[in-house]
């Protein structure tokens, strides 16, 4: 189920997603059709059996990588079919489990059915095609934004997870010492099932912390929000961007799709394309230096690979559909920064467009729990921190700053 692969070796992915019927799958096809039609051998991936990638490619597309024209290649991911496949690999641990506990097995269903396998399963379906030679850029349709969010900050939720259960002291030890202790049979018993679990879990946990840099890092991802010129859209767009800067993860473009154009001497027309022009002046401030791409409401439905291609050339022009396309001032999506204090430290990370209102710090053994409306995330403090106490915190320029100062009873007690 996982892999020894060095995070270096993954190869660059571009991600869409935002507010649902925003046309999220046509803007992922249209970037795919084009950067394959410019040289690069591309994948373009669905995780959403309903979300309309055949019919928006006017192409049949299924569970293996197919090519569709030369250089681009298609793939609908079937989850459930791959947890059967990888489950083989750990059903021989499963069945030591269920006869240890003197349990019936678990079927593959229920088991596809728990919280967060799904998203475990996806990411390990991108890590494999990212860890391909046979492909320069994989284009993925992440889908609505809650889903895409839920993707994308799953590895550090693994993470976190990973950390309870793992020695030093995790959860996984203490539930295991008392049980190897009442007796030398139930020691025995215990230790063929600890062993093969222990193992899993580290592996895991190295597979997430290798997702994490790799999504991570905009130099191998790439984040493009996809909107419409619309005030609840943009609404919703800066929620998307805070919480995926919120979890570091890096937006490289904004597309605003959909957008009407002056021309023409209707009046129902001409309303519209005033409206969108000043939404579209929003938009560009707001995300400012970030690019905002236009994607014109066209009059025929962009449908099939040729339509596609001339939706993207005309969204992109120059620019490279492969390539970075920009980066916010400040780096929202860098690594929180620690620096030193007059009287100890602070850290800081980009959360863009929150309010002081709806943010909230909590700090819960050597993390930090930061929340922000809806979103949480839980930060491992770096080793500095751990033994400083929380002073203040504050948003300036688009960045949270919290303030540490040492913990007298802690360094006296060290």
């Amino acid at each position: 189920m996982v892999s020894d692969q060095p995070a270096s070796r993954y190869g660059r992915s571009v991600l869409f997603t935002g507010k649902g019927g925003g046309g999220t799958t046509t803007v992922a096809a249209a970037t795919a059709t084009l950067a394959a039609q410019r040289g690069h051998r591309t994948l373009l991936v669905s995780f959403n059996p309903v979300g309309g990638l055949a019919a928006t490619l006017d192409h049949p597309v299924s569970g293996a990588p197919e090519e569709l024209e030369p250089g681009l290649f298609g793939v609908q991911i079937d989850l459930q079919h791959s947890f059967e496949r990888r489950l083989d690999a750990i059903r021989p641990l499963l069945d030591v489990a269920w006869a240890q506990a003197d349990l019936d097995p678990i079927e593959a269903e229920e088991l596809a059915a728990f919280t967060g396998v799904g998203e475990m399963l996806a990411l390990l379906e991108l890590r494999d095609h990212l860890l391909s030679d046979r492909y320069d850029l994989v284009v993925v349709d992440a889908g609505p934004a809650a889903d895409a969010l839920r993707l994308l900050s799953f590895p550090e939720t693994l993470s976190w997870y990973c950390r309870r259960l793992l020695p030093p002291d995790g959860r996984f030890v203490r539930w295991i010492r008392p049980s190897m202790s009442r007796s030398a049979r139930l020691a025995t018993r215990v230790g063929h099932l600890a062993e093969p679990v222990y193992d899993l879990l580290t592996r895991l946990r190295v597979t997430a912390a290798e997702l994490r840099e790799v999504l991570t890092d905009p130099a191998r991802t790439s984040v493009r929000l996809v909107l419409t010129p619309e005030t609840s859209s943009l609404a919703v767009t800066r929620q998307v961007f805070t919480a995926l800067s919120l979890h570091g993860l890096p937006v490289d473009a904004v597309v605003a799709n959909r957008v009407i154009g002056a021309g023409g001497g209707d009046v129902w027309r001409a309303g519209w394309a005033a409206a969108h022009r000043e939404q579209l002046g929003e938009i560009e401030a707001a995300f400012a230096p970030l690019p905002v791409l236009r994607a014109a409401y066209r009059g025929g439905e962009p449908v099939g690979l040729e339509e596609l291609a001339a939706f993207g050339a005309a969204a992109y022009g120059s620019l490279d559909p492969a390539g970075v396309l920009g980066a916010r001032a400040g780096s929202d999506s860098e690594a929180p920064r620690v620096e030193r204090t007059a009287d100890g430290y602070a850290m800081s990370f980009g959360i863009p467009f929150a309010d002081r209102g709806e943010v909230d710090l909590a700090r819960m053994g050597d993390e930090l729990v930061v929340t922000v409306g809806p979103h949480r995330r839980l930060l491992a403090l770096p080793a500095a921190l751990r033994r400083c106490d929380v002073r203040a915190a504050w948003l300036r320029d688009n960045r949270l700053v919290v303030s540490f100062v040492p913990d007298p009873d802690q360094w006296v007690h060290a």
